[in-house]
């Protein structure tokens, strides 16, 4: 370990390959793992290559720049970038084969340029607002980005390869959203065939919607998080089939014995209830640890799951042992699979109020990545 507090966050490819292939295995049917944010905090051409190595067929990321690092490792297969703004650079998109998302005739319009320039068709997706209000085209804007995007298909300058959307409530798998949106979505789709975009893939389910929403997977789904082995409706993983991948641990960089009544880290928002042990672990919310798992985020230390004791800080928290035995330079595990009794992402997010999709994207700063498993190895 080279950063000096033994904080490590170990990813497991193995588990991200075996979750691609089950989820591969229970859509039947082609698969985009999504690799967006550093793969989730797991690491994007890692990440990316495990899930390769698992079966996806396609992968997504958010912006231009996270397909072409993606490009530049080496990773051949189908890319899609869907987070396009004015001048995002589509020419080097189109240069490294790379798939991009339209929302709008200006996106449509860029796009079209970039392709004459280079002397080459775009491989576009269109995407429709379907009741997330985020991205993609009104049902009012819908019609005229199909007819200028069919357009541009018959000049040759583009082929439409995608339609797709998002949910906004997919996590809520019996919300009247969801069936909601897949109407619109069916009737954004039959715009789109109506005006020859025959060819398109459809594609709606995010990692919800593929573990239980089987009428929202049409001809491609698209997991991110559930890729990483963690559950997208809040509940157990192994429900799913799924293990998660990150493992998150730092080493104790000092004990001590304290007296009853001690006040602990800042603001003494935690006292000791008797004579006890403290131990120091030297991570905190510059490291991507929330500030908010004072007094209620749970770590695995001296052998028992213990909550940490006061303010998490910049740097560092504390966790209060009692009378187990515990020494500088031992292991503290704030979050895993579960499987050696650590606490996991889940339970972290429901003590921080959160989501764990932010606890592994937010996780880093001196903490080192260490990669296990040969999923994907080059």
């Amino acid at each position: 370990m080279t950063n000096g507090t033994g904080a490590e966050v170990v990813v497991d490819l193995d588990a991200i390959a075996a979750n691609t292939a089950v989820l591969r295995e229970r859509v039947g049917r082609p698969l985009m793992a999504v690799v967006k944010a550093d793969g989730y905090g797991h690491g994007l051409v890692p990440a990316a290559r495990a899930a390769l190595a698992g079966g996806a067929d396609q992968l997504g990321v958010a912006v231009v720049a996270e397909a072409l690092a993606l490009r530049s490792a080496g990773v051949t297969a189908p890319v899609l970038a869907w987070l396009n703004g004015p001048g995002a650079d589509v020419a080097a998109a189109l240069a490294a084969d790379v798939e991009v998302s339209v929302n709008a005739g200006w996106g449509l319009a860029e796009v079209v340029t970039a392709a004459r320039e280079a002397g080459r068709p775009a491989r576009v997706h269109l995407f429709a607002d379907t009741g997330l209000a985020r991205e993609g085209a009104t049902m009012a804007d819908w019609p005229g980005l199909v007819a200028a995007a069919a357009r541009a298909q018959a000049d040759g300058d583009v082929r439409v390869v995608g339609l797709w959307s998002h949910l906004a409530y997919a996590d809520a798998p019996t919300h009247p959203t969801i069936a909601a949106q897949v109407r619109v979505f069916e009737e954004a789709v039959g715009i789109a065939r109506g005006a020859g975009l025959t060819d398109a893939r459809r594609h709606l389910a995010n990692s919800a919607a593929t573990v239980a929403l089987p009428g929202t997977w049409f001809d491609m789904v698209r997991p991110g998080i559930a890729v990483y082995g963690l559950d997208p409706l809040g509940g157990n993983a192994a429900d799913h089939g799924l293990r998660p991948a990150m493992t998150v641990r730092a080493r104790v960089a000092l004990t001590k014995r304290v007296q009853a009544g001690a006040g602990v880290s800042y603001g003494h928002t935690y006292t000791t209830p008797a004579e006890t042990t403290l131990a120091l672990v030297p991570v905190g919310y510059a490291d991507g640890v929330p500030r908010a798992g004072g007094n209620s985020a749970p770590v695995l230390a001296a052998g028992a799951q213990r909550t940490i004791a006061g303010r998490v800080c910049m740097d560092q928290f504390v966790v209060d042992v009692g009378n187990a035995p515990v020494a500088a330079g031992d292991e503290v595990v704030l979050w895993g699979p579960g499987e050696r009794g650590e606490p996991t992402a889940q339970q972290w997010a429901d003590a921080t109020g959160t989501i764990h999709y932010e606890l592994v994207t937010r996780i880093g700063g001196r903490f080192s990545r260490r990669y296990v498993g040969s999923a994907g190895a080059v």
